[in-house]
């Protein structure tokens, strides 16, 4: 008879306590995500170009309306949290000094898959769904496109559209904010270079 190997999930708490402890360090490039430590990708030239892109660009445009917050956690519950590339949140007069942001503090959620668009698309955006996050961008960089995941549900998000180069899509929390994917993505090989905003 094969044994069964049992998973031990951890806390937030406990997760806390590693690297208190030093067991991880602030070097560690990991998340908690559902209970499991899970080490995240590498960061590539493209990403975290995307990612200087994203805040550029939303630091400019929202002003004080929101709070950009870049690859910084999300508390989730108690056995998960994530840090996405970017987040939308609102604003708080102690700027989450007292705790991490929760799902009701976030307005938009960004993460940028260089190599991860599957992990993102099968663990990480139903985890987001199951939470409420009202909706969630994945930057595709080597599909080159960007995918807007609204109107979450126990199952994951119901409404997703796919924004191309040429096309602009607005945050639902910010619905006069037209980001163009181009703004984004970065010019295509052999483009010129986006457009200032």
């Amino acid at each position: 008879m094969a044994q069964r190997v049992a998973r031990r999930k951890f806390t937030v708490e406990e997760y806390h306590r590693l690297a208190e402890a030093e067991i991880l360090g602030e070097d560690d490039r990991v998340e908690l995500i559902e209970g499991e430590i899970v080490e995240m990708s590498p960061v590539g030239s493209r990403h975290a170009t995307c990612v200087r892109r994203l805040n550029r660009l939303f630091s400019r445009r929202v002003g004080e309306a929101a709070l950009v917050d870049v690859q910084n956690p999300i508390r989730l519950g108690p056995h998960s949290e994530p840090q996405p590339d970017l987040a939308l949140l609102r604003p708080r007069a102690d700027d989450y000094a007292a705790a991490h942001p929760g799902p009701e503090d976030v307005l938009l959620l960004v993460e940028v898959a260089e190599t991860s668009a599957d992990y993102d698309r099968q663990v990480k955006l139903p985890l987001y769904a199951r939470w409420g996050i009202q909706e969630v961008w994945l930057v595709d960089l080597d599909q080159g496109c960007l995918e807007v995941h609204r109107d979450p549900s126990p199952e994951g998000y119901r409404d997703v559209q796919v924004v191309r180069r040429g096309e602009g899509i607005a945050p639902a929390a910010f619905p006069d904010l037209e980001v163009r994917a181009e703004d984004v993505l970065g010019p295509a090989a052999g483009g010129s270079a986006p457009r200032e905003s």
